[in-house]
């Protein structure tokens, strides 16, 4: 995904919307040592005015993940953040925190050998650490979970894997595969197989692909009380509106509510900008209920 014509483009779609006063809600960007990956990861948290206004108030907190080739400061320079802070501004959210953690590559899991343990990491250090310093109200009813791309897939997985932990998980263009040799291609050492080999295998071992994948973990994980959305755009370009399809007929045939939308579009930045506001306001109404 391409950063700058990513800010372009959202900046243009939402410039025209910011007719009310400047909010004072701000980011805050910093790292935190990890233990179980060796090294720093940096982060993110988009902080609402109401943070520093209130010092005894406690806040949900939705982690949003970012895509394949992006970082922590993705939901930052996007114009995203202008986007919430005008969707505060008409009262279409509410006052949550937003923290966007530095993914790498990783598609937000531990990877098949063992040396990359990502999901370990946000789950015993990170979640943990920003609900302690940035004030989150405790418990499940106050966490949500979000993502865009490899970010979906990230954000789908983990909700899955770890129910009792969210109240929600949304996802834009999940990357979602139901057969992955056909994804994968004939070729061995395919572009696309690089780009997975150094989390599922080299070449990707489809086994160990799907015992992490969100179409995998519905048919099994005990999901009451999760209110999931996700959406994906007809025409994309890696063709996951197949997977998200497969995930929409597991959900369905198991009655787990949810919402899928498949809507026209491609996996590009003009689709996410589209959507984005409809995923944030779906969070938002979780943390209200």
């Amino acid at each position: 995904m391409n950063r700058l014509w990513l800010l372009l483009l959202w900046l243009a779609i939402f410039a025209g919307a910011r007719s009310a006063p400047a909010s004072t809600g701000r980011v805050e960007c910093n790292s935190l040592p990890s233990k179980v990956l060796a090294h720093a990861v940096r982060y993110c948290v988009v902080l609402p005015a109401s943070f520093d206004q209130d010092k005894s108030r406690r806040f949900p907190v939705l982690y949003f993940l970012h895509g394949l080739g992006d970082d922590e400061q993705s939901f930052i320079h996007s114009g995203a953040f202008n986007l919430v802070e005008d969707m505060r501004q008409r009262g279409e959210l509410t006052d949550f925190l937003i923290a966007t953690p530095d993914g790498g590559a990783s598609f937000y899991i531990n990877s098949k050998d063992g040396k990359t343990r990502y999901e370990d990491f946000l789950v015993e250090e990170f979640f943990p650490f920003i609900e302690k310093r940035y004030r989150v109200a405790p418990g499940r009813a106050h966490r949500g979970i979000a993502g865009i791309s490899m970010g979906g897939y990230g954000a789908l997985h983990l909700a899955f894997a770890h129910p009792q932990l969210f109240a929600s998980a949304a996802a834009h263009s999940p990357a979602l595969i139901e057969r992955l040799p056909e994804f994968l291609g004939p070729t061995p050492h395919s572009p696309r197989s690089r780009v997975l080999g150094q989390v599922f295998g080299a070449p990707p071992d489809p086994a160990f692909w799907n015992r992490n994948s969100p179409i995998t973990l519905a048919r099994t994980s005990h999901l009451a009380g999760l209110k999931v959305y996700f959406d994906c755009g007809d025409h994309d370009d890696y063709g996951f509106e197949a997977g998200a399809g497969a995930l929409a007929k597991v959900l369905t045939d198991r009655k787990i509510p949810h919402q899928y939308h498949l809507y026209p579009g491609r996996h590009d930045p003009a689709y996410f900008a589209e959507h984005l506001p409809a995923s944030l306001a779906f969070s938002s109404a979780a943390f209200a209920k």
